[in-house]
């Protein structure tokens, strides 16, 4: 199990915590599962579940893509409003904001998730010299990662590893055990898209 990978609250529950709370109670009840089955399949432990579930905090990165593994979703399940129908303008300010155990990594979804699409939209901001591990997402998805600012190293598996210079794209099969390694001692800014099977 991981070290730290959830941030207890010092007062009241924040929107997003709220919100995370919320989904992982719907899509828990939806599975029927039981809050010691999630914990199990997530690899956490109770407890942590359980604050999750009653808004006590927010999940680091790591820990939002386990429950989001365990309940079979995608990540930005976790942390979606209802998506309304029509034109949606998301607000800046408004945008909800995950980041890294160690601050290294803040990942923030920039279109409402709707539960019957297959595709999410996400700024990333890396810290300096920051590397970032990422497990196998589920069979079938794909990233496409743009770099917007910044040099990025990335490795998928046993695959060379790949540079991705400011104004690069890269796609690939997220399936597999990858990383990203921000390779300047200045911040660097990317932009996912991620497709699921």
């Amino acid at each position: 199990m991981a070290q730290s990978i959830f941030r207890f609250a010092d007062r009241e529950p924040s929107p997003l915590s709220a919100t995370i709370a919320r989904n992982i109670r719907r899509l828990r009840f939806r599975r029927g599962l039981t809050t010691e089955k999630l914990a199990q399949l997530a690899d956490v432990n109770l407890l942590t579940v359980d604050q999750m579930e009653h808004g006590n905090g927010e999940p680091t990165l790591a820990l939002a893509w386990k429950l989001a593994n365990a309940l079979d979703v995608p990540f930005a399940a976790l942390i979606a409003d209802h998506a309304p129908g029509g034109t949606v303008i998301t607000r800046k300010d408004r945008a909800k904001m995950i980041v890294s155990a160690n601050l290294g990594l803040a990942s923030r979804a920039l279109f409402p998730f709707d539960e019957d699409a297959r595709t999410e939209f996400y700024e990333l901001k890396f810290a300096p010299d920051h590397h970032e591990i990422s497990k196998p997402h589920p069979a079938g998805t794909r990233e496409m990662l743009h770099a917007a600012h910044g040099m990025l190293e990335i490795s998928v598996g046993r695959e060379p590893l790949y540079r991705v210079n400011q104004g690069d794209t890269i796609q690939f099969s997220a399936d597999l055990p990858h990383s990203y390694r921000n390779l300047s001692s200045s911040p660097a800014v990317a932009y996912l898209v991620m497709t699921y099977q």
